[in-house]
């Protein structure tokens, strides 16, 4: 009787740490579906998204960005998004992915008139997010959308830029982002908490 209570207790113990064990690796497997298909963690390394984003090697900020929406919608001018840099010429091929804001979309001319952006000759104040940063097309070495240098973007591609328009690596030094390499867009600062914010 007492070799029957025995085996029946390292039963129960074998049972419940087999059940322990699979809520570990369904949990584990959930979450890294959950990364690969909708929410990926990105942290920024530079100051070119500031202020709305804080960057800093060490302590920059920590943002969640969706990568399942544009499944189901097209990326709208305002958006912040993250993109692949790789097989766009002028980038360092160390850096993969890059964060800045869609500014124009395929087939609009872009130029910068300090401090405005203008899309098709007309100043760009929709959405209001661009009326609150200055811009400066005034760098005569940067080809693309700067000041007498107005720029048509193909089919296929964005036009983006740095909400810190003075010290930011963007669309006016290497060109056009092809819409393949958009792998999501970013939704809220998560660290430091202090910081923590709905992006726009």
């Amino acid at each position: 009787m007492s070799n029957a209570k025995k085996v029946s207790s390292n039963v129960k113990k074998k049972s419940k740490l087999r059940e322990n064990i699979e809520a570990i690796v369904w949990a584990v497997g959930l979450a890294l579906l959950i990364r690969w298909l909708i929410i990926e963690p990105y942290k920024i390394p530079t100051g070119s998204m500031e202020p709305t984003l804080h960057g800093d090697k060490k302590n920059g900020d920590k943002i969640l960005a969706n990568k399942f929406i544009y499944r189901f919608t097209e990326p709208k001018r305002g958006d912040i998004i993250i993109f692949k840099t790789k097989g766009i010429k002028g980038i360092d091929a160390k850096k993969k992915d890059f964060v800045k804001r869609l500014v124009a979309l395929p087939g609009e001319t872009v130029e910068i008139k300090d401090p405005s952006i203008y899309i098709d000759n007309k100043k760009l104040t929709d959405p209001k997010i661009f009326q609150k940063w200055d811009y400066t097309g005034n760098i005569s070495s940067w080809p693309y959308g700067t000041t007498g240098n107005p720029v048509k973007v193909p089919e296929g591609y964005f036009f983006v830029l740095g909400d810190n328009s003075y010290n930011s690596n963007d669309s006016r030094h290497w060109g056009f982002v092809p819409i393949k390499n958009v792998k999501g867009k970013a939704l809220v600062i998560y660290w430091p908490p202090s910081r923590w914010k709905v992006l726009e």
